[in-house]
């Protein structure tokens, strides 16, 4: 199939499977016109890879998991041990990421209370 046929297939623009070839996520036959040929197999791969982008891993990361990554109904399963401890260290990043951000969030909500007790202590519109 050719990348619209693809990319009516998955809901994922030529745009963004031009990118995932890039990436070296999706690997298509050229043909002598150049044309890119995707195999049927290629909707199952990039239903995995907007699920592992969806989980927030960086395409990097995909590429090294998405060979050993399988159906397992509408969520993936990995089938490498390897894979799994990868997977841990990724979500043990993003809990590090959440704590700073809600750290974040908490100050912010400090700044902006306060700032409205002075604004209001002044008579200013917030």
């Amino acid at each position: 199939m050719f990348i619209g046929e693809l990319s009516r297939s998955t809901g994922v623009s030529p745009r963004g499977l031009r990118y995932y070839e890039e990436q070296g996520l999706l690997q298509p036959q050229r043909r002598a016109s150049g044309y890119r040929e995707f195999a049927d197999s290629d909707v199952a791969a990039v239903r995995r890879i907007r699920v592992l982008l969806t989980a927030g891993l960086n395409t990097d990361l995909i590429r090294e998991v998405l060979p050993c990554m399988a159906d397992e109904g509408a969520i993936l399963a990995p089938t490498c041990e390897e894979m799994t401890q990868d997977l841990r260290r990724e979500r043990e990043r993003l809990s590090r990421s959440i704590e700073q951000l809600q750290a974040a969030h908490a100050v912010l909500d400090s700044i902006i209370h306060v700032g409205e007790s002075v604004a209001v202590r002044a008579g200013c519109d917030t």
